[in-house]
């Protein structure tokens, strides 16, 4: 390795650990900030909390990492142009391209990490995260519910205005929503003055003991008119205990595919094997579906029509070959299962898209996998001819550049990434809408750097303006003189 080679290897890395370290740290005040609700008031010890955020570190590493490969790039390649040391290299025969040489292998290598960590340490650290939020609930009972906010715990949704007592156990003011187990819409919900929160440590059941409330249900009647009406039924306890399960909380499985967000923990030969079930299963339906339907729909016809038809093979009015009461019959049948038929439809199209999003959410995990590699070679390929072309280093103007640059990136990426979890654009288009759009400007840059033209031409600019002003100047001139 040539001396310039040590001495830009050396300047760019120098610059990337400190830019790397301190946006880091930045991030995890922005992740402690989005749960500082799960973190501040609950008497959490330090190793909890240090457990917390290690888990939540990985997570932050596909942001940070793109982000500081292009400000580094931009603050090394801008004080070598500002020191005229590009300039000195450029005199002795060496272009841009022989000056990224070496950056370029060093950021491959770079890359290679960031997929590794993507592939296993971030799948691995979002198991631990999850698991380890759900494990406060057992560890902490009390901790599993906040005051004046609703606490998602199991089936309920529990809500206190106040919590007291030595372990938080006596609680104020309780709200609890029940969810529908049978998924009918009904809404259960209980409202108590006060209770208490009792746990043990040989078993997993957390009792919630309520006193004095009342108990409100709604209730679902069979026939769709009176529904319309809103029946509801209520009672009133002096006491009344709830077993939640925590354990069923704290069993994450990553093969099971009915976890939601399961698609970060997974690394891409699982994923690969979990859409090829996932996929499997959505097209089983559909077929399912469709042989149902043909067979569901039955036969209006009996077999002294099927008689009559014989007799009569081009009569065109079915119904004239029953009686009014059979004709009444039919048509009453007939409007039941066009009916059923129609609400079979709405509730297998609303699985399938439901399944669909999942599909599409588990493809954005595997290529993400991907578009941090290429992200690395995509910001430094923008970051370096942009700081050759500015010539500033330093913490001023490079800064406002890889701001913009990597919130365009981030914004396009979330854009179209959200844009194909709702199945509007296909996923692979989601995920590289990013790179597709700034691989263009990374190219341009690159050009421009190396023909030694600016970041903007202002004759292009200018000479139209000042071609004008000059046909206004000599009219208004000759005009004068006469």
């Amino acid at each position: 390795m040539k001396i310039l080679d040590k001495y830009l290897l050396k300047t760019f890395l120098g610059t990337f650990a400190t830019v790397f370290v301190i946006l880091f740290f930045v991030f995890i005040l922005q992740t402690v900030w989005l749960f500082i609700a799960e973190l501040a008031g609950k008497d959490l010890d330090f190793i909890m909390v240090v457990k917390f955020l290690a888990f939540s570190m990985p997570r932050i590493v596909p942001l940070v990492l793109p982000l500081s490969i292009l400000l580094a790039s931009i603050m090394s390649f801008g004080n070598l142009s500002e020191h005229y040391e590009f300039a000195a290299m450029k005199s002795s025969g060496i272009s841009l391209q022989r000056a990224m040489r070496t950056l370029t292998i060093a950021i491959g290598i770079l890359s290679i990490i960031a997929f590794l960590f993507a592939n296993n340490v971030i799948p691995y650290a979002e198991f631990k995260f999850i698991n380890f939020r759900k494990n406060i609930a057992q560890a902490k009972p009390a901790l599993a519910i906040a005051e004046g906010q609703f606490s998602d715990v199991g089936l309920y949704n529990i809500k206190v205005n106040k919590k007291s007592g030595e372990n938080g156990n006596h609680l104020t003011g309780i709200t609890i929503h029940e969810k529908s187990k049978n998924g009918d819409g009904s809404k259960t919900v209980i409202r108590a003055k006060d209770g208490e929160l009792i746990s043990s440590d040989k078993t997993s059941i957390l009792q919630l003991v309520l006193n004095d409330g009342n108990y409100y249900q709604d209730i679902v009647p069979k026939k769709y008119e009176d529904r319309d009406k809103l029946p509801f039924a209520k009672s009133s306890f002096k006491k009344y205990c709830i077993n939640i399960d925590l354990s069923a909380l704290n069993k994450v499985d990553t093969k099971d595919e009915t976890i939601s967000n399961t698609n970060t923990m997974l690394n891409v030969s699982d994923l690969g094997y979990t859409l090829d079930s996932l996929t499997k299963n959505r097209n089983t339906d559909i077929v399912s579906f469709s042989e149902n339907s043909s067979t569901r729909l039955g036969s209006l016809v009996d077999n002294n029509a099927k008689t009559n038809l014989k007799k009569k093979p081009f009569t065109k009015d079915i119904l004239s070959l029953y009686t009014n009461k059979q004709k009444a019959e039919i048509l009453k049948t007939a409007s039941s299962n066009t009916e059923s038929n129609i609400y079979a439809i709405d509730a297998t199209k609303t699985e399938l898209d439901s399944k669909k999003k999942n599909i599409n959410g588990h493809l954005l995990a595997l290529y993400d996998k991907f578009v941090i590699v290429y992200a690395c070679f995509l910001m430094f390929f923008i970051g370096a001819p942009l700081g050759a072309i500015i010539r500033k280093g330093g913490l001023g103007l490079p800064i406002v550049f890889a701001v913009l640059i990597f919130i365009s990136f981030h914004f396009i990426n979330t854009f179209g990434k959200r844009i194909s979890q709702e199945d509007g654009l296909p996923p692979f288009f989601g995920s590289w809408m990013s790179s597709m759009i700034l691989t263009p400007l990374a190219i341009l840059l690159t050009y421009r750097a190396t023909n030694d033209i600016g970041l903007i031409n202002m004759d292009v600019i200018l000479s139209p303006i000042q071609k004008v002003f000059q046909k206004i100047f000599q009219k208004i001139i000759p005009s004068q003189n006469k």
